[in-house]
This record gives C-alpha cells, sequence and structure tokens, in this order.
C-alpha cells in the first residue's frame, strides 16, 4: 500500500528534518569533548553554507516554472545565496557564520516579499518563516559559543 502525504505536509517534515544537522550541530558546539567542538561547528558552517544555495535554488525553479518578465530579475536574485555563501566558506570561522546569517536573515525578507512569495503555494511561508527563525536562532547559538 501506498503512503500518500501531501505536498504541504511533506515540506513540512523534510523542513523540519533539514534542522536536525543545525541543532546537532548547535549542540555539538556546546556539549561535545572540546576537541569534537571545532569539527561540529566547522560542520555547522559548512551545512549553513548549503542549505543557503539550496534556498537560491528553490527560487531559480520557481521562476522557471512560469517565465514572465520579472522572472529575469528573480533569476538574478536566486545566485545571491551561493555568492554570499561560498566566500563565507572562505572567511574565519566566526565571520563566515556572521555572513551566513545575514544571507539567511536576507533570504528570509525576501521570502516574505511579494516578489518572493510569488510561484509558491500560500503556506509556504509559514514553513520558510518558521525554519528561517530557527535557522537564525542556532547560528546565534554557535556564535555565541565562539565568543564564550
Amino acid at each position: 500500500m501506498m503512503l500518500w502525504i501531501s505536498e504541504r505536509r511533506l515540506s513540512w517534515s523534510l523542513g523540519l528534518a533539514g534542522l536536525i544537522p543545525f541543532i546537532t550541530g548547535g549542540v555539538l558546539a556546546w556539549s561535545a569533548p572540546l576537541g569534537w567542538q571545532a569539527t561540529a561547528i566547522n560542520g555547522f558552517v559548512y551545512y549553513s553554507a548549503v542549505i543557503l544555495s539550496f534556498l537560491g535554488g528553490a527560487h531559480w525553479g520557481s521562476a522557471l516554472q512560469a517565465l514572465q518578465p520579472s522572472s529575469r530579475w528573480r533569476l538574478l536574485l536566486a545566485m545571491l545565496p551561493s555568492l554570499i555563501a561560498w566566500p563565507a566558506l572562505l572567511l574565519n570561522v566566526g565571520a563566515g557564520l556572521w555572513v551566513l546569517l545575514a544571507g539567511f536573515i536576507l533570504m528570509g525578507g525576501y521570502d516574505f516579499s511579494r516578489a518572493g512569495r510569488d510561484g509558491f503555494p500560500s503556506w509556504y511561508p509559514v514553513v520558510r518563516g518558521f525554519l528561517t527563525v530557527v535557522v537564525v536562532l542556532l547560528h546565534v547559538v554557535v556564535l555565541v559559543r565562539l565568543n564564550g
């Protein structure tokens, strides 16, 4: 028997599953043996860069689904997360985390704009909003650990 799940429920489930590496990295940054904390923080930073880039890909795909005159602008904006994430990996960990945090905040703002919501289901901003808040808070948790 095939299990059918709505796109909304699947999006929530996958989004929550996508938080696991962020949560794990944030917890291990504080609780792992000292020798493992740096690995946990580096893993957090790398995963953060991957996910920020993924958010741009979502907008790229949405723009291509229904090409309009505004799609060119959206395609250009869709590249911005990757162009933020990649250099963040070249910086020291603390500076890279700040850059990634700024990238998530910028993408969150765009996702809630009229243009950012275009092409997505009406429930999508709620999912993205929740995930963005959790990811931003976890970046702060890791930044506090680095400065503590």
